[in-house]
């Protein structure tokens, strides 16, 4: 999918942005972290339970309904894989591919490389966009790299002009300045990926 050409494509109720080497390197510094502070091996982190609790976290609800959520994930084009999630390549265990959780529905993945011909925050921004403009996407949640370069500013300028109707979440590490969405906090829905319980860091 050409996310500059989507005006005829059908998108999901709710739709997951994210900056995969991002989320790939902050998974890695986490594991690190816990690895020396709970004393035992962390697991690679489980890509679908992340997206399901990103879902969660975005406001979708198990509610008898259908849902489906697509999961768009950009990387920099010389990267074929998550090094630190399982699934993890692109081509065969990522794109076009689906799963189904069992209380909040189908989630459709697909990755997209860039980097050649745009640059990976522009190409970010401008999906932002065409998502907010297609009137069948009510949820919208938003993992960009808000700790290097200006991706998360630049995230917050597209977002000031976005719908009123849409509930948008965009996730960080950390605190950071407000704009025209909710916040999260992207660190908990990985530490649950990673399989960290709350009783061993508590």
């Amino acid at each position: 999918m050409n996310l500059q050409d989507t005006s005829n494509v059908k998108m999901s109720e709710n739709v997951i942005i994210v900056d995969a080497d991002y989320i790939d390197y902050v998974v890695f510094q986490l594991s690190v972290q816990f690895e020396r502070m709970i004393g035992r091996a962390i697991p690679k982190a489980d890509l679908s339970q992340w997206a399901v609790n990103i879902a969660l976290d975005g406001g979708l609800r198990e509610d008898g309904q259908k849902h489906e959520t697509q999961v768009v994930l950009v990387h920099e084009v010389g990267k074929t894989q998550l090094d630190n999630f399982v699934p993890a390549v692109y081509a065969t265990d990522l794109s076009a591919k689906a799963f189904k959780d069992e209380r909040l529905g189908e989630f459709l993945i697909n990755a997209y490389g860039v980097g050649e011909v745009v640059e990976k925050t522009d190409y970010f921004v401008d999906a932002i966009k065409t998502v907010c403009e297609h009137q069948e996407v009510k949820r919208l949640m938003v993992i960009p790299n808000g700790e290097q370069g200006d991706c998360y500013a630049e995230v917050r300028r597209v977002l000031r002009d976005a719908p009123d109707d849409k509930r948008i979440t965009v996730f960080a590490m950390q605190p950071m300045e407000g704009g025209n969405f909710r916040q999260e906090i992207l660190g908990y829905s990985l530490m649950n990926a990673l399989g960290i319980r709350g009783e061993e860091i508590g």
